[in-house]
């Protein structure tokens, strides 16, 4: 079925590689770096002085669609994104797209650019192109859901740290990253401090995409098959493609399946809006004057602090006082969030151009870009209008309950 053990070795350019033969088929994979100049290089020689029969690279469908064709952010429907509660997961998009962006733009290459290659190669030799990656919305997803909601927080502030942070790194680090031991010892501590993201963002996308391998050259006897991925999934990988046993698509499904969320927090808003609604009837019941001052206690706090959710993210004047008088309502609502009201008017106030679009690729890479592109500031506005209402809800309900006791 396979080479027993298949082991990493070099090539001249000092390029991580690992051979394995599975079924037939040969299997060249190529680590890399996604923002190296040298890792762009080995991919054209490579292609230039081997015959393969296929070159498969580490890009699901609409990671494929947005390296080779026009930018994906210029067909942004920020209304629809707000509405279908999508926003959390564009900002995590756009913090990855950043970080990466921002290193490459150091060393004057394009982030993927070795993807583009290797798809350009591919394209002008008339080779067959296979996309192996797993949606990276699936991805995120079975990331997030994996985890507590206090990792969760980490894992968005790790990125957007990321994303505005302004060290520089030095090529050469970007280098060592294909070496094998430090990437494989940072993502070794990465597990066993939080093994669910390893599992998630790792592991199960080295056994996908060996499945997606399997899938594509199924009764290919005899063909070869450049992988181009990157260093960090090449053991992991070769393991999987050359060890499992289970049918591809049964892997492959398994792996694109979204954990069904707890049902339990669904029921945390509406339990909120029961404690709140019994501490107003109490308040009234005992006198109309407080219960008067426990809804004035609950409007001013939750209020108060999503509009300054809005205004930390630099929202228009309007959609600050939007802020201020929907929170009280929509804390009582758990089908609707505060942020959603007050993204949607910043967006219909400042009605992103497609200029804006246009620049958000660049403007991701700094803080000052996010506040600056309308685009951004919507998403910002979405996110600190909700923190906000959330921390007001909290507050000025234990307020309430103080004055009842």
């Amino acid at each position: 079925m396979s080479e027993p053990n298949p082991t990493a070795h070099r090539d001249d350019a000092g390029e991580p590689i690992v051979r394995v033969q599975r079924d037939g088929v040969h299997y060249t994979l190529l680590g890399t770096a996604h923002v190296s100049r040298k890792s762009v290089d080995t991919v054209r020689r490579m292609l230039e002085q081997n015959e393969y029969d296929a070159v498969a690279v580490e890009l699901c469908e609409n990671r494929h669609q947005a390296l080779t064709g026009a930018d994906r952010w210029r067909d942004m429907d920020l209304f629809r994104i707000l509405k279908e509660g999508k926003a959390g997961m564009v900002m995590a998009s756009l913090a990855l797209s950043g970080y990466q962006r921002r290193i490459a733009e150091q060393f004057g290459i394009e982030p993927g650019a070795e993807m583009k290659a290797a798809i350009e190669s591919a394209d002008a030799r008339d080779l067959e192109l296979q996309l192996i990656d797993r949606d990276l919305a699936t991805t995120l997803k079975r990331v997030y859901r994996s985890v507590s909601w206090w990792r969760r927080l980490l894992i968005v502030s790790g990125l957007m740290a990321s994303s505005f942070s302004s060290e520089e790194i030095a090529e050469d680090e970007i280098e060592k990253l294909k070496q094998g031991d430090l990437l494989e010892s940072t993502f070794n501590e990465f597990a066993e401090q939080t093994p669910e993201i390893y599992e998630s963002l790792i592991a199960e996308r080295d056994r996908f995409m060996a499945s997606r391998l399997r899938q594509q050259n199924d009764a290919g006897s005899g063909r070869s098959v450049l992988a181009v991925i990157g260093a960090g999934h090449l053991k992991g990988l070769a393991r999987a493609l050359e060890n499992d046993t289970t049918p591809p698509l049964s892997v492959i499904d398994e792996l694109n399946e979204i954990p069904k969320k707890a049902w339990w927090p669904k029921l945390i808003p509406w339990l909120i809006l029961a404690l709140i609604l019994t501490g107003f009837a109490i308040g009234f019941y005992r006198s109309p004057e407080l219960g008067w001052k426990l809804v004035a206690t609950w409007v001013l706090i939750n209020g108060t602090l999503a509009a300054v959710g809005a205004a930390v993210a630099r929202g228009h004047p309007l959609t600050v006082l939007s802020g201020f008088l929907a929170a009280p309502v929509t804390s009582l609502n758990p089908t609707v969030a505060a942020g959603m009201v007050t993204g949607l008017i910043e967006a219909w106030l400042r009605k992103p151009t497609m200029a804006d679009l246009e620049q958000l690729r660049g403007d991701v890479t700094r803080l000052a870009g996010w506040y600056k592109n309308p685009v951004t500031r919507v998403l910002m506005v979405f996110f600190f209008s909700n923190l906000g209402s959330a921390i007001g809800t909290w507050v000025a309900g234990f307020r309430i309950f103080e004055r009842l006791t």
